[in-house]
């Protein structure tokens, strides 16, 4: 594990925290990746209950860190985004998310993989991919319609405009939204409460709840991953973030 993603245990709590809090906890392939060993470290350990996944200096993530998006993965082998999205859409303890500050793309499509999702009520999430002029990711334009309906889920992704965590709870994204500053207590209480279970049953209940989604989200996943691939080659997606990173509005007028 990196200083960027810092884990912390309580008994069988396991907590992984987006430790980037200068940068409101952007995400780089760096950071993904030691998501990804977090989660494969917890499905390995027996004294692992139950995984919250929370974020550091009042913010859950800004999303991807735009600089290092645009600059590309340089590594080999599977892309740690790619890795990321496999693992915690396999992952087979409880995930409970803890959301406070920002919640922007993945901050907001990884709660979708997450069982328990708990936000402070003036959390501000977003689904900003088509401001970037980007697709959804994460198996997400597969997920959110299930979650949200079909006419909620093409408002959020179309306008890609910000949403409360009380929003989100009256949407049914998150189970609970809870006052500002109560957040972290809260969700030490529930993941507490869920370690005290029994694992193996808690395991089967998850397995059971999230069959229909075995083999339709990695399918969906990699056809997402393949138009969100072309549009980071794109000229408006280049123009979106250049704004994004110089702080004005992006002109999309010349792009058919």
């Amino acid at each position: 594990m990196s200083d960027v993603v810092r884990v912390e245990r309580d008994g069988g709590v396991m907590t992984l925290r987006i430790n980037r809090p200068d940068k409101r906890n952007a995400l780089t392939h760096a950071m993904y990746a030691g998501i990804a060993d977090g989660l494969d470290a917890a499905a390995a350990d027996p004294t692992v209950r139950v995984v919250v996944i929370a974020g550091a200096g009042g913010h859950f993530t800004a999303g991807n860190d735009l600089g290092d998006f645009l600059a590309g993965h340089s590594g080999e082998g599977e892309r740690p985004v790619a890795r990321f999205l496999r693992t915690i859409s396999h992952f087979p303890k409880p995930l409970v998310a803890a959301v406070e500050g920002v919640a922007v793309g993945v901050g907001t499509t990884m709660l979708l993989h997450c069982d328990l999702v708990y936000a402070a009520e003036d959390a501000k999430l977003q689904l900003a991919f088509v401001n970037l002029a980007l697709v959804p990711e994460a198996a997400s334009s597969l997920l959110l319609p299930r979650v949200v309906g079909n006419a909620r889920a093409a408002e959020l992704f179309m306008f890609g405009e910000v949403f409360s965590g009380a929003d989100a709870e009256r949407y049914g994204i998150v189970n609970k939204a809870v006052p500002a500053g109560e957040l972290e207590a809260f969700v030490a209480s529930r993941a507490a409460t869920l370690a005290a279970k029994p694992a193996s049953a808690l395991r089967a209940t998850k397995k059971l709840l999230r069959h229909a989604t075995t083999d339709t989200v990695p399918a969906r996943m990699a056809e997402e991953g393949e138009l969100f691939a072309a549009g980071l080659k794109s000229e408006e997606t280049r123009e979106a973030m250049t704004a994004f990173m110089e702080k004005r509005a992006p002109d999309f007028s010349r792009f058919a």
